[in-house]
């Protein structure tokens, strides 16, 4: 079996084999899918399987931003993961994901995430579950009370205004010292922003992405950086309540709007669980925000059995963290374990469920310096 980069005329070969793994693309969504792959071709970011001349399977490699503790870095997003069926079970899907583990390190990123469809395969190879995608289901008449101050302006958004999300995604990210949301790059968003089935609004310190799903109203995307424009927005979308009864949203697992809404007694969340893995610890560590109040130290030992494994001393103060090779053990972790620490999974979850061993003086140091609520509201 040969891993190789994807190329154009690979694609239908691709397209075959995503139909066989996930059904077929909805109708007229095939051009776009390849204008929006095309990119990934030439970057290397696409890598196919080989058995001979004939495709087996494939992975794809999304470029994203992403933030922790509000400070961004480059992400590779695993997506696109497809074993032909006749392929299945012959170790086909551990070797390619090995391949794109040490690809995406090799690209530079220092971290990766990925939504599963199953577990074992991506936890073999140093993937470990981390956040969510939390969908929550509102009533459309609970959104319409939410009363807007009327002094927000509000456009409708296209194509152009790519730049403008990334932006402002920047700006509010980095403020509210989110952790876990991504952005997709510019080229990326101008491709949904072209959705003639979304409606989409910007404002000068937000926007949302929403539409019809059956008789209910989907919210793909809604990012404020004032309570003046969430509110805005989410009345916006409530302004549709004489005729969808309620309306699906991705949201944080604390979002404003939870705290907007009238009455509150019950909810009805919907969870898509996503798997992350540091690459590169010490870059991971350097390019992470963490609290600027937080100061310590701790010695930790890191297995990573596809190379990036080591001995360091971590080091946090004013906001920022790195790390420095040295020759004694402390706290020792697997991949697996250090990136779930990374994402905020506490010690305690992480020595009970086997991920973490070893000294545990430093544990109490490690939950404040790495303390998260890590989500995201894209699935890709």
């Amino acid at each position: 079996m040969e891993i190789r980069n994807l190329i154009a005329e690979d694609l239908d070969d691709v397209l075959d084999l995503r139909r066989r793994s996930f059904g077929p693309l909805p109708p007229g969504d095939n051009e776009k899918w390849r204008r929006a792959v095309l990119p990934a071709l030439g970057e290397g970011r696409y890598l196919g399987a080989f058995d001979g001349s004939r495709l087996a399977a494939a992975a794809r490699l999304r470029r994203f931003t992403q933030w922790w503790h509000g400070r961004p870095q480059p992400m590779a997003g695993v997506a696109g993961v497809t074993v032909n069926p006749e392929d299945r079970g012959r170790g086909v899907g551990s070797l390619i994901m090995r391949a794109v583990v040490e690809r995406a390190a090799a690209l530079g990123d220092a971290v990766s995430a990925l939504y599963p469809a199953t577990t074992p395969i991506y936890r073999s190879v140093g993937f470990e579950h981390a956040g969510g995608q939390y969908k929550v289901r509102l009533p459309a008449e609970a959104l319409r009370q939410i009363r807007p101050s009327g002094q927000v302006k509000l456009r409708r958004m296209g194509p152009d205004d790519a730049g403008e999300v990334v932006s402002l995604l920047h700006r509010v990210h980095s403020a509210t010292r989110a952790s876990g949301p991504i952005s997709w790059d510019e080229t990326t968003w101008s491709l949904w922003l072209e959705n003639k089935d979304d409606f989409l609004y910007l404002a000068e310190d937000g926007f949302v992405v929403y539409r019809w799903r059956g008789d209910d109203m989907q919210v793909e995307n809604l990012v404020a950086g004032s309570a003046e424009t969430a509110r805005a927005l989410w009345s916006l979308v409530g302004s549709a309540s004489s005729v969808a009864r309620k309306v699906v949203a991705a949201v944080a697992p604390d979002d404003p709007v939870l705290w907007m809404l009238r009455e509150r007694s019950s909810e009805e969340v919907r969870q898509s669980r996503w798997m992350f893995r540091v690459l590169d610890v010490a870059a991971a560590v350097e390019r992470r925000g963490f609290p600027a109040y937080v100061s310590c130290e701790a010695v930790l030992t890191v297995d990573d059995p596809l190379g990036g494994g080591g001995s360091w001393r971590l080091e946090v103060a004013g906001g920022s963290g790195a790390v420095t090779p040295v020759e004694r053990a402390g706290v020792t972790l697997s991949v697996n374990g250090f990136s779930a620490l990374y994402a905020g999974v506490p010690t305690a979850t992480l020595r009970l469920s086997g991920l973490m061993s070893g000294d545990d003086r430093y544990d109490e140091a490690l939950d404040t310096a790495f303390a998260a609520k890590p989500y995201m509201l894209d699935y890709f």
